[in-house]
């Protein structure tokens, strides 16, 4: 199969859809691989590696979509990329639908066959594709969210552990999983006072064990929420609901309660965000004020820290992209059930329920679009 990889055009995007070291895999296999000119440039990955690993060069996007049975990507097409995509073509990245009525428009209107990386499942229940980036994403959130408290940056001026004599910041998490988790790793090493929030007990009752007393776990209802959130001096929204839009979990009205100079960090942003007052932020500026509460809310956190990010997903896609490339993606999705819950939109049709009912669109079964 001919693959196609194009440089990501996204504000401060630097992350690219394969390594050299998951091309030579792909190339060693029997697969064409056309990645585009710089594509890896920024993060130290030359067009030379590339071709090393067996790779051919393509000038521009336009000849990575033209030519291209199978796209591999990090974020979701643009609009200027969505334009290229061809019917049957084969997109294989983050697409994150549910809050993004423009983007499930075009993808359903170009007749492609589109797999989101966030919505592939994993044997034991998890995420395997989100897995990696919601790691990098919970780390940098506290790195973030220490920067913004300083008073420098519209902060309250706190430093997150504090100092002999002085009280650490508060870090409240709201959600236990792959992000919280992260975030509160994070947070506790550098030494503040950290509280994850989340509706499942035995996920609790996991974290409680793996940390002791260092960190306090709390049982998410409405009222709970309100009052750690209002003693708290930067909040991490780690929340996630697989494929669908994030649930709002600080209101305007609480909002307004919270200390002046606290800080939000927002993770769930491609989801549609889980704080009423989040919208989308870039790299180039990644912070505003929302009722005297600095929120951060950068739709693409990892881009900030792409060498990493690239080889983490490299890692944990390859095995997804080697299946689809090998077999074609309707053998692929009919064999891994897990791979065929990534399916979101195929030839016109939606295929994930929470894409479909976020839009209006008609939900149609994946099993019955590949039979």
């Amino acid at each position: 199969m001919l693959i196609g990889v194009p440089k990501e055009i996204k504000n401060h995007e630097y992350r690219v859809g394969l390594t050299p070291a998951g091309v030579r895999e792909l190339t060693s296999a029997g697969h064409q691989l056309l990645i585009e000119h710089d594509a890896g440039q920024a993060i130290g990955l030359s067009d030379e590696n590339y071709q090393q690993a067996g790779a051919e060069i393509a000038a521009s996007a336009v000849e990575i979509y033209g030519r291209g049975e199978l796209i591999v990507k990090v974020k979701e097409p643009q609009p200027e990329e969505r334009r290229l995509l061809r019917p049957e073509q084969l997109l294989f990245t983050y697409l994150h639908l549910a809050p993004d009525f423009e983007q499930t428009r075009d993808l359903v209107n170009s007749g492609a066959v589109c797999i989101a990386y966030e919505t592939v499942t994993g044997a034991n229940g998890g995420l395997p594709l989100l897995a990696p980036m919601s790691e990098v994403a919970g780390r940098m959130a506290i790195q973030a969210g220490a920067h913004a408290l300083e008073k420098t940056q519209g902060g309250m001026g706190m430093l997150l552990g504090g100092v002999p004599g002085v009280a650490p910041a508060s870090v409240v998490v709201l959600g236990g999983g792959v992000v919280g988790l992260n975030a509160a790793r994070m947070a506790m090493g550098l030494g503040a006072d950290v509280t994850i929030v989340d509706k499942s007990l035995p996920r609790l009752k996991l974290l409680d064990e793996q940390f002791g007393p260092q960190l306090k776990t709390l049982y998410a209802t409405t009222e709970m929420i309100e009052r750690v959130v209002l003693r708290a001096d930067m909040v991490i929204g780690a929340v996630l609901l697989p494929g669908a839009k994030a649930p709002k979990l600080i209101d305007r009205a609480l909002l307004k309660q919270m200390k002046t100079g606290a800080v939000l960090i927002d993770v769930s942003i491609d989801q549609g965000g889980c704080f009423e007052s989040s919208r989308p932020t870039t790299h180039d500026k990644p912070t505003y004020q929302e009722e005297g509460i600095i929120h951060y809310c950068v739709a693409n956190m990892p881009g900030a820290v792409a060498r990493t990010s690239t080889f983490a997903l490299t890692n944990a896609t390859l095995p997804f992209v080697m299946a689809l490339a090998d077999k074609g993606y309707r053998q692929a999705l009919l064999d891994d059930r897990h791979l065929m819950n990534g399916l979101n939109v195929c030839r016109g049709q939606v295929t994930f329920k929470a894409v479909a009912e976020a839009h209006g669109y008609p939900y149609v079964s994946s099993e019955s679009v590949l039979r």
